[in-house]
Parts: structure tokens; C-alpha cells; sequence
């Protein structure tokens, strides 16, 4: 589990790769303290297993199917990355709740100036994503927790505070480039309480029907 908080950039050393298999090396500072074989750690928002480490760089390995949804494979030696530890039950809750397990990937659309921010849109590689982002709602973009600004048709902006932009690797990141999008958990839990509908028909027939609803959240102001 991690906050959105990125707490260094870390830059690419090395990759090792073997088909949809990778081997990523990383070179890092802050997130080696205390680190432990075994660790989880976010790089752009996807959580991976540290699988070997020393004073100045962990290893961790990308397996096919994160291989396949995030923009790991993009990744080239000398590429920084956004870089968090697990989030430890006694620190400060400053980000939302993020999974490190991305929904998919989206496309930088435009970069503007708005006084002291830039914001960023982006374009949803899979639409079916917005059913879960809203307005004022948190969005996840390389492992950074951000406020979603609006939303279009086919994707969403956020605004991005000097701070943010300095200390994470969105400072690189232009029109055309891909990032990692993970969406609210929250969101995506509640849609699937919604919408799920069981394999077995007549099982799912015969079970008490739940009191949850589209129409309760809309009541009690939930959506």
C-alpha cells in the first residue's frame, strides 16, 4: 500500500530483458533506507518486489503481465522514475490509498501554463477507465497522487503545484508521453458491488437482493 507521496526520482541503471521479462536496476538513495530483500517499492506507480539491492541501487523483476499494462516496457537506461516506499501504518496518511496495481495507461495531450501550476491532459488509452475518475476526485499518474481538475470525453486534467513538479519525474514529462494511470480504489470497489453479477444465474437469482444501489449512493450522496 502506498499514498501517492513520491519520495525521490530515481534513475534507470540497467535492464535486463527476456521476452516480456524484465530485470529493472535502479539507482536510488532515500528508498534504500532500511531496505529489506523482499520490499515493496513504487516505480511510476507500479508496485514491485525488491529482488537484490546494495548501497546505491536496488533490482526488482517486471513479469509479462505488468510487462503488458504499464509503461515499464517503454523504459530506457538513463529513464528516471518515480520512487515510494510502502506506506508505514504510523506515518502520515498525506495522499489517498494506491494499490501500485495499475488500471492502465494514458497519453499526455497538453501541458499549459495556470499562473503558478501547469496541468496536464491526458488521454485515456482505455475510456472505459473515466467510469471511475471524477471531478475533485483522486487519480494516481506514475505513482503520484493527484486531484482530478476535470474530465472529457476521453480523458481527464489535473494541476500540478511547483513542488510536485520539482520533486517528481512529471518535470520530463512532455505531450506524447505515456504515464501510468491508477484509479480510485474506492471507485472501483464500489462499481463492482454495483454491476458485478455472478457466474451461476440462479444462484445469483435467488440471493438476498442488496440495499446497496445506484439509486441509495445517489440519495446519500455518495455519487
Amino acid at each position: 500500500m502506498f499514498t501517492g507521496l513520491v519520495e525521490e526520482v530515481g534513475e534507470l541503471r540497467s535492464i535486463r530483458r527476456q521476452g516480456e521479462a524484465m530485470v529493472l536496476t535502479i539507482h536510488a538513495a532515500k528508498v534504500l533506507e532500511g531496505v529489506q530483500l523482499g520490499d515493496s517499492i513504487s516505480v511510476n506507480g507500479v508496485c514491485l518486489t525488491v529482488i537484490s539491492f546494495d548501497s546505491r541501487s536496488f533490482s526488482v523483476d517486471v513479469m509479462p503481465e505488468t510487462y503488458r499494462l504499464s509503461t515499464l516496457h517503454a523504459l530506457n537506461q538513463g529513464d528516471t522514475v518515480n520512487l515510494e516506499r510502502a506506506m508505514q501504518a504510523g506515518g502520515r496518511f498525506g495522499g489517498h490509498i494506491v494499490q501500485g496495481h495499475v488500471d492502465g495507461t494514458g497519453r499526455i495531450a497538453g501541458r499549459s501554463r495556470d499562473a503558478n501550476a501547469v496541468v496536464f491532459t491526458i488521454e485515456l488509452d482505455d475510456r472505459e477507465q473515466l467510469r471511475h475518475i471524477l471531478p475533485k476526485g483522486s487519480i494516481t499518474v506514475d505513482g503520484i497522487s493527484l486531484t482530478v481538475v476535470g474530465t472529457t470525453d476521453t480523458g481527464f486534467s489535473v494541476s500540478i503545484i511547483p513542488h510536485t513538479l520539482a520533486e517528481t519525474a512529471l518535470q520530463r514529462r512532455q505531450t506524447g508521453d505515456s504515464v501510468n494511470i491508477e484509479c480510485d480504489i474506492i471507485g472501483k470497489y464500489v462499481d463492482h458491488l454495483l454491476h458485478f453479477k455472478g457466474r451461476n444465474d440462479e444462484a445469483a437469482a435467488s440471493a438476498p437482493k442488496s440495499a446497496l444501489t445506484e439509486q441509495y449512493l445517489a440519495e446519500h450522496g455518495f455519487i
